[in-house]
């Protein structure tokens, strides 16, 4: 695969990308000074294997310096798809990286590393996942774009011997051995429970609510689904709210405000929307504006902790955004993917739970991490203390009045 990491598929930022790869360089050097101060020995984790938790992936990336030796014990590449560029940002300025860098504090070399992204496209992924592992991948992480693409995937895979960690969402119908994810069903409760804060906070006294879908094809827009309806379907219950319209199902942004213009033409009395997702809510926000809404008077929510986002929280039109920091995401996929390709079983104190395979009726091992919910309270403790989005570029134009109120500084 040459002498070079291996990365395919179109990527964004290049200021971006060029600051992760600073910090990847930085977090090199502190986990090797680090285990230097200590006389910490590389193969510790093998040791003990319980030193590596889904507590201890830090922002440093440090537990990674921990799976060194673990990485001496296999061979062949680790091979890691991600799904798409439109349904979020995070997968080219966060995911790509953090996975690149986390093979690369764990010790993989250049060769053994293939970090791909299916553009969106079926066939791409199941291609690029069978040129992976024709090539050498012992292991292949993967975030697919629907589950059924994903169970031909994991059945190539499983007929080569390989094993397969579901990246983000589980495969519904597959035969992968581990899940990484979030505690999907919890993001979506934080999206629920901070819609109804948000309803408190601005006052809004009769919510007439438009519910809005992730992609039918996601099982985690089921979960996320899950998640907020539990939260929202007492009040609609009790007439507290009212559910007015639930969209189609969707990731794709420009049809979800094609959705929401149809419901809010039809419903004129629609005045708050659930949002699954910053990328879908963002062009929402701007019809509202382009409307001359008033911040604070219609709750809306998201996910990810965008750029946009996040300027939207500030600026009064979001109410919040669930934060997931991908760089724990990345590093316990990567552990889980070192074990399997050295012939190992991740310990319990990292595979930390289980998710049903609802479609297969079987349970999946799994690394479930916290989201947190963030609003302009919380967001220099969270997304700016993890430099997950720099302050100068959040506080940018006229989002600086907004960063001083909240205490952010550029």
């Amino acid at each position: 695969m040459g002498s070079s990491t291996r990365v395919r598929g179109h990527l964004f930022g290049g200021a971006r990308s060029a600051l992760l790869g600073a910090l990847a360089i930085i977090a090199v050097l502190i986990a090797a000074v680090g285990s230097a101060a200590t006389g910490a020995s590389p193969t510790r984790v093998l040791a003990a294997s319980g030193t590596i938790s889904a507590n201890s992936l830090t922002r440093s990336f440090a537990a990674m310096e921990d799976l060194k030796g673990l990485a001496k014990e296999g061979h062949g590449s680790v091979a890691a798809i991600l799904p798409d560029t439109v349904s979020s940002a995070r997968y080219t300025e966060f995911d790509q990286p953090f996975l690149t860098t986390a093979m690369q504090i764990a010790g993989l070399s250049a060769s053994q590393i293939v970090v791909e992204n299916a553009e969106g496209s079926d066939s791409t992924e199941l291609t690029d996942a069978e040129s992976d592992i024709s090539a050498g991948a012992r292991v292949l992480i993967m975030d697919p774009l629907d589950s059924g693409v994903g169970a031909q995937i994991e059945t190539y895979a499983k007929a080569h011997g390989v094993p397969v960690v579901d990246y983000d969402r589980l495969t519904l119908g597959g035969s992968r051995q581990y899940y990484v994810s979030f505690n999907n069903v919890k993001v979506g409760k934080l999206i629920g429970q901070g819609f109804v804060s948000c309803v408190k906070a601005w006052h809004l006294k009769k919510p007439q609510v438009v519910v809005m879908h992730g992609a039918a094809t996601d099982n985690n827009a089921t979960l996320f689904a899950e998640g907020y309806l539990s939260v929202l379907k007492p009040y609609f219950k009790s007439g507290k709210y009212v559910d007015v319209e639930n969209t189609a199902d969707t990731w794709d942004p420009p049809t979800a405000l094609t959705e929401f213009q149809q419901a809010y033409t039809a419903h004129s009395n629609i005045n708050s929307a659930v949002i699954p997702n910053d990328e879908t809510g963002a062009p929402i926000i701007t019809y509202l504006q382009s409307l001359h809404i008033k911040a604070k008077t219609f709750p809306t929510t998201g996910q990810d902790a965008t750029l946009v986002g996040l300027q939207n929280v500030l600026s009064g039109y979001q109410c919040g955004t669930v934060y997931k920091p991908i760089y724990e995401e990345a590093q316990a996929a990567v552990a889980v993917a070192l074990y399997l390709r050295a012939g190992k079983t991740p310990p319990a104190s990292l595979v930390n739970s289980s998710t049903e395979d609802t479609t297969e009726h079987v349970s999946v091992p799994s690394v479930l991490l916290t989201p947190e919910w963030v609003t302009a309270k919380n967001m220099n403790s969270t997304v700016i203390a993890d430099d997950f989005v720099p302050a100068f570029q959040l506080c940018a134009g006229s989002f600086a009045k907004d960063c001083k109120a909240a205490g952010i500084k550029p």
